[in-house]
């Protein structure tokens, strides 16, 4: 049994959870139920927040919190979401852990030993709310075009740099030998784009005078190490490095396999990553080259989530147009929610969306489409044998057969042309419903209306098994009911919302 990793990225602690976050996680997810449905990997799958720079700071200060108890107040939120969207087991890291402290002070020695950190004065603008620092060519009428309402900081003080200059070439020979390394295309066209325009040397540190809540640098008490390069290590001190890291005999392939444990560390890394398109640069390139710097492998491969947007505007409070993932399955349920989620555009251009649109798409494609299928063919398939149905349906070879379909988009994270495909076997299988009025043939021949039946029972079969991942509970329902020893019609399992 092989071993896969995957890990969204860290959400800032402060912010609320919304709808492009629970995108990510639910895609994630999917392709994590996926593995663990085939029984031939085990998977584990990181989740967790970010609970240290500036904007955190400032926050709890504002609210006249201690740092550490405005973050434990704020992570229980972001844990809640884990039952919101119904996710799978997955480890839940926050960057307050003392292990993954130490395994952040370790990486800096670790990169400090091998020549790539160094002291030097500086002055740049800086942006709280990306927690970047911003050159003159990212600059929108002179602020950063994510955070338009916010002023830049002036940072000029000494600090400690990352060397990421040394990296142009290696990061462009990590490119090369891997073709899908960033998905999709465009988003990695756009990061060799980058990288090859030439890199500059990073901050990795804030004096600790003026930004006291962070990790302490490794031998210098003035300074706290920056926010993203303590958080990006998370990806590794999630599987218990570097004490997980051990070697026997320096092979990987002869490691144990239980996460935490002496060993284990290369049993499960690289891993998977998925993040949203204003990571790209982090996850991809510096990420990358900060693995370079201790001698570790690159990631195996990042997906790029788009924007979300909605009636063109981007999502704020100011606007009112945010939609919170509560929001969504207090409307949809969880299953339906994931549902929606999965189904968008996957990792390709910004989506336009607004929960008249979703409710819609829910209507047509659930409740009128894969809902209204089951709810006839049970009715209609309730006088005739039940097992001898199943046996016509599998006997044809259409239940396998569309499942190896979908578990290949599966494999590569394209839910959307999953569910796409899916969506049109349940059209086509009403439309051949009305078509022969199967409900006419029931009452007038046994023999032709028995042989449809086993036709669109093996439908409702194979679009059950291939939407497991998407909608762990519904689809049991499904099944289940397509599998018992006589079946009924039940209630409506997506009712029609408004």
């Amino acid at each position: 049994m092989s071993k896969k990793y995957i890990t969204t990225t860290l959400p800032y602690v402060n912010a609320e959870p919304h709808i492009g976050y629970a995108m990510e996680v639910v895609r994630a997810d999917v392709w994590v139920r996926r593995q663990r449905l085939s029984q031939r990997n085990e998977t584990f799958f990181n989740l967790g927040v970010d609970e240290h720079g500036l904007k955190i700071y400032q926050r709890a200060k504002e609210l006249g919190l201690k740092p550490q108890a405005y973050c434990d107040q704020q992570a229980a939120k972001w844990r809640e979401l884990s039952q919101t969207l119904n996710l799978s087991e997955h480890n839940f890291i926050r960057t307050t852990d003392e292990h993954h402290i130490k395994a952040v002070q370790e990486f800096w020695r670790q990169a400090k030993n091998n020549g790539f950190i160094y002291k030097k004065n500086y002055q740049a603008k800086y942006c709280v709310g990306c927690e970047l620092e911003k050159t003159e060519s990212e600059l929108v009428d002179g602020g950063c075009p994510l955070h338009p309402k916010q002023a830049l900081q002036i940072i000029e003080e000494e600090n400690y740099f990352f060397k990421f200059s040394e990296f142009q070439q290696p990061l462009l020979d990590l490119y090369a030998k891997n073709s899908e390394f960033v998905v999709p295309a465009h988003r990695f066209n756009e990061i060799k784009s980058f990288v090859k325009a030439g890199l500059q040397d990073f901050s990795i540190s804030r004096l600790k005078t003026k930004m006291p809540w962070g990790i302490e640098v490794p031998g210098d008490e003035t300074q706290v190490i920056y926010v993203w390069f303590d958080a990006l290590i998370n990806y590794i001190s999630a599987l218990g490095w570097p004490s997980s890291a051990k070697a026997t005999e320096g092979k990987p392939g002869l490691l144990s396999a239980k996460v935490g444990d002496p060993g284990a560390f290369y049993d499960w890394w690289p891993a998977v990553q998925v993040a949203g398109k204003d990571n790209l640069r982090q996850q991809s390139a510096m990420w990358q080259a900060m693995l370079m710097a201790v001698n570790l492998p690159p990631s195996k491969q990042v997906f790029i989530n788009s924007f979300l947007t909605s009636n063109g505007q981007k999502m704020s409070k100011s606007l009112g147009n945010v939609i919170a993932p509560q929001e969504l399955t207090v409307k949809f349920g969880a299953d339906g929610t994931r549902y929606l989620l999965a189904s968008l555009n996957t990792f390709g251009d910004d989506m336009d969306i607004t929960l008249a649109g979703l409710t819609d798409k829910y209507n047509a494609e659930l409740a009128n489409g894969l809902g209204n299928l089951i709810s006839r063919v049970f009715k209609l398939a309730s006088d005739y044998s039940s097992t001898e149905l199943r046996q016509q349906a599998e006997a044809s070879g259409e239940v396998l057969d569309f499942a190896r379909t979908i578990n290949d988009f599966m494999e590569v994270m394209k839910f959307s042309e999953a569910i796409e495909k899916i969506k049109a076997k349940i059209d086509w299988a009403n439309k051949y419903i009305d078509d022969t009025k199967l409900w006419e043939l029931v009452k007038n021949d046994k023999d032709k209306s028995q042989k449809i039946l086993a036709e669109l029972l093996g439908v409702i079969i194979a679009a059950g098994e291939s939407l497991q991942s998407i909608m762990p509970q519904t689809t049991e329902k499904i099944l289940a009911g397509a599998r018992a020893e006589k079946i009924v019609k039940g209630e409506g399992l997506f009712p029609r919302v408004l």
